[in-house]
């Protein structure tokens, strides 16, 4: 009997595993794959541990526990005004990527097209295809990674059902500004649009500068679904607690694929998320502050070895220009860096539905800064010795 027709062999492995592969391999300082070498605060995993001894190890409630629903409903209403109801408007995720691929499910069909702007997260295309939807990108335009009203009519077509954004933006580090959300937001009501957000980088943004929720924007907290994660804000990234905020009629949806899923996230650590949402607001401004010093000591020594970039206002990364240090395409730059240099980053060709034509234009890599100082110090080091 013939063996079924493989499916998802397309993908493969990822490329974050496979650089952190690589930089094992090598012995290469690794500033690819985005995980903090550090993990979240003591208190946080003490409640999940007094969790695990307790009583909290039997199957949550499908859509997350209850308490969490609450402390997730309050944040929102003091970070953005916007109240969402914690029974039947926000639902908890085992992550952000299951969000999203619950996201596809739920509402997209063979033949249905999502504009998305690229580079973009490499779990999108997957998610995409796991519905038989298609993905249509509005590619950035470089070297800032804007994009302009016109890009997106340009996109539009019968089949568009939807548009995803993801600001603060993974690879680029983009915020988006209230007028490119605001054009988005227009055209999302002018063609009847349902508008995905992937905001897990929501409490990592710089320079005091302000962050525009799309849910906040008029008429658009009804056709919004607002994904995000407990994973880079309380830097647990290995606990997946991923949550949505979305009306009824879309949560109602989600909540249908999830409970087929997973069924439900992990108890324990659900309510150690619990704990972490119980910080005092002081957490939240040192984040950030231990984040730009990152940042700042990444990019002030990027500038000296000569790549150039945007200073990222979001996230934990930077995408820089080695095209006045190498010509090689950026996958063969990634491995040259980390088997020669002995620094691993990311290509952000693969960030692209044709990665083979990003590759042979753009000469760009990902650096991550979510280390600590001495890491990327190290980094540096091998950098300016070797380049």
């Amino acid at each position: 009997m013939p063996m079924p027709k493989a499916k998802w062999s397309r993908f493969g492995t990822s490329i974050f595993s496979l650089m952190t592969q690589a930089a094992n391999k090598h012995g290469a300082v690794n500033l690819a794959q985005g995980f903090p070498n550090f993990d979240g605060p003591e208190e946080i995993k003490e409640a999940a541990i007094k969790a695990m001894k307790g009583d909290y190890n039997q199957y949550a409630p499908s859509v997350g526990l209850p308490r969490l629903r609450e402390l997730l409903s309050s944040r929102m209403l003091k970070t953005s005004a916007v109240k969402y109801s914690a029974d039947d408007e926000i639902t908890v995720f085992s992550g952000a990527t299951e969000a999203l691929f619950c996201t596809f499910q739920a509402f997209f069909n063979p033949g249905d097209e999502i504009i998305v702007f690229a580079p973009f997260f490499d779990c999108y295309p997957a998610g995409a295809f796991s519905s038989g939807s298609k993905l249509v990108e509005v590619q950035l335009r470089t070297p800032d990674w804007t994009f302009t009203a016109e890009d997106l009519q340009r996109a539009l077509t019968p089949r568009t059902k939807a548009i995803l954004v993801n600001t603060p933006h993974n690879p680029t580090g983009r915020v988006f500004t209230k007028k490119e959300m605001t054009d988005i937001a227009d055209f999302a009501k002018a063609n009847d649009l349902l508008v995905i957000t992937d905001e897990v980088y929501e409490e990592l943004v710089y320079d005091s500068i302000p962050f525009t929720r799309m849910s906040t924007l008029d008429g658009m907290r009804d056709r919004t679904v607002v994904i995000s994660s407990s994973a880079k804000t309380f830097s647990l990234t290995g606990w997946k607690i991923g949550y949505t905020f979305a009306p009824p009629h879309l949560t109602k949806e989600l909540r249908a694929v999830h409970q087929f899923t997973v069924f439900c996230s992990a108890t324990p650590l659900q309510a150690g998320i619990c704990a972490a949402l119980e910080l005092p607001e002081a957490y939240y401004g040192q984040l950030r502050a231990d984040y730009q010093k990152r940042r700042d000591l990444l990019c002030n020594g990027l500038t000296e070895l000569g790549f150039k970039f945007r200073k990222p206002e979001g996230t934990y990364f930077v995408v820089a220009d080695y095209s006045v240090i190498s010509n090689l395409q950026d996958q063969m730059f990634s491995l040259w860096l980390t088997e020669t240099k002995k620094v691993a980053v990311i290509p952000t060709s693969v960030f692209f539905e044709n990665p083979e034509d990003i590759a042979a234009r753009q000469r760009y890599v990902r650096f991550a800064f979510c280390k600590d100082t001495e890491t990327l110090k190290a980094g540096l080091r091998n950098l300016g010795a070797n380049l």
